[in-house]
């Protein structure tokens, strides 16, 4: 193709986050439906780029190759693979969602100053994010991987502490307080992370020559470029560093919790169904394409890390007071089964992983959402302050019963494949880690319906007596967000069908072949 494809589908939301921040200070609706509309643009040209995929041709299509800094071997190099093309479809699907549900979420600091402009600041470092986000699914040189995977933290950092959550306890300083430091401590995990790996990014240029994914990952395969263990190691681990913080794995997701409960819901999705996400797919296209050898040393201390958050995070989950930090955790354990599946090394489990990615984002955000549209009718994001609230808002209970249903992974919905892929691959090669996982299945289940049950039913108590219920604007947001859920979930295989070549190919690079059944097939 001559038309830069990639390279439009990244820069439409770049130039329309600059065009909505020039939008005059009074004229904020018009900044909002330009936001929005440049949002469907993108999600327009992330569908042109999913239909002009071919799962069955080349690794790496719609590519893009230009000079940039010459003398240090950095090209602008752009292509895509079944993992790539989901997950820009599944950033640009939700975006739109993100910008309609938090409509109003600037509005109250437009009081600030005659020409003080959250508003229009807000949906531009949305864009912002999203611009961001596409190139590092698009890049296929490191370099320029790089660039974004830490670039995206500015506008997050702004968009956590500067637009915060209005339903916070307490008073409007100890609020601020409070969303400065989740802000600044997102921004200093990933910042070190992406320190740490900046290194390996430097080491990885002077032993290979250049920046190239695909002329690294040739050479290696042919073996016209050999790494020392050591050195392979070493490089592997400040990659995989940095991606486990913006995973996030246990030990480092303590910032998460934070972040998502001080941000507002719309920011919250973007953090754990978007941001995030970068750093699980990174895992896949860098360290085991890069460094497969030191990706097989150190998958049995990955496979108990990734164990621990799914546990740990769902046994946080079940204690939590706090609607949002309840979403926080659990995504924290799902994250666990992603990147369990990830380095399980079978088909199954890798394409579980990127199913798992798409279907978490989509359900993720589909009960934040929810719960953001709950917090703002109730001003308050403690659990003990909700009672009865299905029988006075009947569609919004229902809608947040089918979003928790989908977050423990209820048979029939989206996120159920994922995970019965995901622990059907792990336990073909680590019985025990697969057996131990499971429990994070029942630990779902009691965490998504103890919050339901504590929210909806019961008497109706009288602060949520006058509760409305979901508007259409609210709709819009949650109807498609549903019905996706239950299309993957009785049919993935469009979503297969992209992502299975992908991972065919990633599991060619580690060298690694699914375990042979121990029953033979009856003929």
């Amino acid at each position: 193709m001559s038309f830069p494809l990639l390279t439009a589908t990244a820069a439409l939301p770049a130039l329309g986050a600059i065009a909505t921040a020039a939008v005059p200070a009074a004229r904020r609706t018009a900044a909002k439906w330009l936001a929005l509309l440049v949002s469907l643009a993108t999600l327009v040209l992330a569908v042109v780029v999913l239909v002009r995929f071919e799962p069955g041709g080349d690794r790496y299509q719609l590519t893009e190759s230009h000079a940039w800094i010459a003398d240090f071997g950095v090209r602008y190099e752009l292509g895509v693979d079944g993992i790539g093309v989901a997950l820009i479809a599944l950033t640009a699907l939700l975006i739109p969602f993100v910008i309609l549900a938090g409509w109003h979420d600037a509005d109250p600091l437009e009081t600030r100053s005659s020409r003080w402009r959250p508003t229009q600041g807000f949906f531009a470092l949305i864009l912002a994010v999203e611009a961001m986000v596409i190139l590092s699914f698009e890049a296929t040189d490191v370099f320029l991987f790089y660039i974004f995977f830490e670039a995206m933290l500015i506008p997050m950092y702004f968009l956590i502490g500067g637009f915060g959550d209005r339903a916070h306890a307490g008073t409007d300083e100890k609020a601020a307080a409070q969303r400065s430091y989740a802000a600044v401590k997102f921004l200093l995990y990933n910042l070190v992370g992406g320190l740490i790996m900046l290194a390996a990014v430097i080491g990885l240029y002077v032993v290979a020559g250049n920046f190239s994914l695909q002329e690294i990952a040739e050479a290696r395969a042919n073996g016209t470029l050999d790494m020392a263990t050591n050195t392979e190691r070493w490089l592997f681990l400040g990659f995989f560093f940095a991606f486990a913080v913006k995973a996030p794995l246990w030990p480092l997701h303590t910032w998460l919790p934070n972040a998502m409960g001080e941000a507002t819901a719309p920011v919250a999705v973007l953090i754990t169904a978007v941001v995030d996400k970068v750093g699980t797919f990174a895992m896949l296209r860098f360290c085991l394409q890069l460094f497969p050898e030191a990706s097989k040393w150190a998958t049995p201390v990955i496979l108990v890390l990734a164990l621990i958050s799914i546990v740990y995070g769902a046994l946080l989950a079940v204690g939590q007071r706090d609607i949002k930090r309840l979403v926080a955790y659990a995504s924290i354990s799902h994250f666990g089964f992603i990147i369990m599946g990830i380095f399980a090394m079978t088909s199954q489990g890798q394409s579980g992983a990127t199913l798992y990615m798409v279907n978490h984002g989509i359900s993720t955000a589909a009960l934040m959402l929810v719960a953001g549209f709950l917090i703002s009718r109730r001003g308050s994001r403690l659990i003990a302050d909700y009672g009865g609230v299905q029988k006075v808002a009947p569609v919004l209970a229902g809608t947040f019963l089918i979003g928790s249903l989908a977050t423990l992974s209820l048979p029939g919905l989206a996120p159920f494949v994922s995970e019965f892929l995901v622990l059907v691959g792990t336990f073909t090669r680590y019985p025990v880690i697969g057996i131990i996982a499971t429990f994070g299945i029942v630990l779902a289940a009691l965490y998504t319906l103890v919050l339901y049950q504590r929210t909806m039913t019961g008497p109706v108590k009288p602060e949520v007596s006058a509760m409305p219920d979901l508007r259409v604007r609210e709709l819009v947001v949650v109807t498609p967000l549903i019905a996706l859920l239950i299309f993957l979930g009785v049919f993935p295989k469009p979503l297969t069908d992209i992502v299975n070549p992908a991972v065919e190919h990633t599991m060619s690079d580690v060298q690694k072949q699914d375990p042979k059944p121990e029953v033979e097939a009856a003929k």
